[in-house]
Parts: C-alpha cells; sequence; structure tokens
C-alpha cells in the first residue's frame, strides 16, 4: 500500500498501489485517515482496519476469550481492534523470545497455549493456530495461508469447529464497510494510542533501502518494529 497527502494540511490518503507510485486519491480501494493522522498512525491503522472487518465476521463471542497467533503487523493489528473492542489483556502467542508487540501493557505473550476456545491466526498457519483450539471451538483465519497449507475437514467435522475466514475484502455486510473500518481505527488510534508505542512498532526508512529491507524480512536480523514505512520523499 502507499500513503501519500494532497498538501500538508491535509490527511493521509492510502491506496492500493505500487510503493512509491503516484495514485490519485479519488483511486479505486483508496482509503483516507482524518487530517491530523501522522503516517505511523495512519499505517497502522491499515492493519487495525483488517482486524476490524474480519472480526465483524466472526460469531458472537466474549472478544476476552481471544487468543492471537503471531507477532508482526497483522497480529498487532487484531491486538489493537480487540483493545478498542474493550479487551484488558490480549494473549499472543508468539515463538519470537524478543518482541515489539507486548510492549502494549495490555499484551501477555506466551509461547503456546491449549485447548482454548477461540483463536486467531494471524501468520497463515492455520494448522499450528487449529492444535490450540478445543473442542466447538471457533478458528478465525486473518493471515494470508500458502497456498499448500491445509487443514483436514474430518478435524473440523469432529471436533465441532467454525472456522471464519477473514480476508479483508471478503463480501462485507453493509456497503462502504471497507473505507469505514479505516476510519474508524484511525480515529480511534488518534485518541487512545500511547504516542511512545510508535517508535516500537513503525520503522521509517528512505525508499531507496527497500530492496535491502524486504531481503532481511524473512531473516533473524528483520526489523524489530512490525511495520516498516518507506518514505520515497528522501529519494526525490
Amino acid at each position: 500500500m502507499a500513503l501519500g497527502q494532497t498538501g500538508t494540511e491535509s490527511g493521509w490518503t492510502m491506496a492500493p498501489v505500487p510503493h512509491g507510485a503516484a495514485f490519485w486519491p479519488q483511486h479505486v480501494g483508496a482509503v483516507a485517515a482524518p487530517p491530523g493522522v501522522s503516517a505511523q498512525v495512519a499505517a497502522l491503522g491499515r492493519f487495525q482496519q483488517m482486524a476490524l472487518l474480519g472480526l465483524d465476521r466472526m460469531p458472537a463471542v466474549d472478544w476476552d476469550r481471544v487468543v492471537v497467533v503471531g507477532s508482526g503487523p497483522v497480529a498487532l493489528g487484531m491486538v489493537l481492534e480487540l483493545r478498542r473492542r474493550g479487551v484488558g489483556r490480549v494473549r499472543v502467542v508468539t515463538s519470537r523470545v524478543h518482541t515489539a508487540i507486548d510492549r502494549a501493557p495490555w499484551v501477555e505473550c506466551v509461547s503456546h497455549v491449549s485447548e482454548t476456545s477461540v483463536v486467531i491466526d494471524a501468520v497463515g498457519n492455520a494448522r499450528r493456530a487449529a492444535s490450540m483450539l478445543s473442542p466447538g471451538g471457533i478458528l478465525g483465519l486473518l493471515g494470508t495461508p500458502d497456498d499448500t497449507e491445509t487443514l483436514a475437514a474430518v478435524d473440523v467435522h469432529r471436533r465441532g469447529w467454525t472456522v471464519v475466514g477473514m480476508h479483508e475484502l471478503a463480501p462485507a455486510a453493509a456497503p462502504h464497510s471497507y473505507r469505514s473500518a479505516y476510519t474508524e481505527a484511525t480515529t480511534w488510534l488518534s485518541e487512545h494510542l500511547d504516542p511512545a508505542l510508535l517508535k516500537f512498532w513503525c520503522r521509517t526508512v528512505p525508499g531507496n533501502l527497500a530492496p535491502e529491507i524486504y531481503q532481511l524480512l524473512g531473516t533473524p536480523r528483520r526489523p524489530a518494529e512490525p511495520v516498516t514505512l518507506f518514505d520515497w520523499r528522501a529519494t526525490s
């Protein structure tokens, strides 16, 4: 996604175009953050928007029971959205020893849970997430699985699981849900997020370093911050 402004007083607009590409604010699929929102909050809102739309597809549950698998940007968006919905403490399952997501005082990072009733996979590993699910539980698939990822239908059948696809572009119940979800997320973040957390969650680097950063993403040397913003203005 690319972020842009039409002027110093205008809000950030985000559109599904390549990094650094020019786009019209009226681009199909573009979403706008309220004026005054920082680029970092606008970027975080992108991931919270995904979580907001995904949770809207879930059956009615007690949000305090939700366990999130993963600690990257998709998981961070889910943690923020659960907080917006009133969750006092969010359990996050991650294999990382040090992770920026637990900088939020309402996040508890653990290596594994068992027999829990609601699991959100924010990684794309449905089988791992399902291994933590109790009979009759609900599995939400927010992270995009690999084409080869499988979940045994017989397990879903015998254990009475409900599996919910949470892709943000799946058909929505209400028109304009995509744009309104982004506005709702960024507005809440601007009003409730501790600005001190942004330095742990967002890193801004010059756009010409994009190839180098991308090579690090799948390695232990990847940036500690879940969200990376490439500033193409610094290279123009």
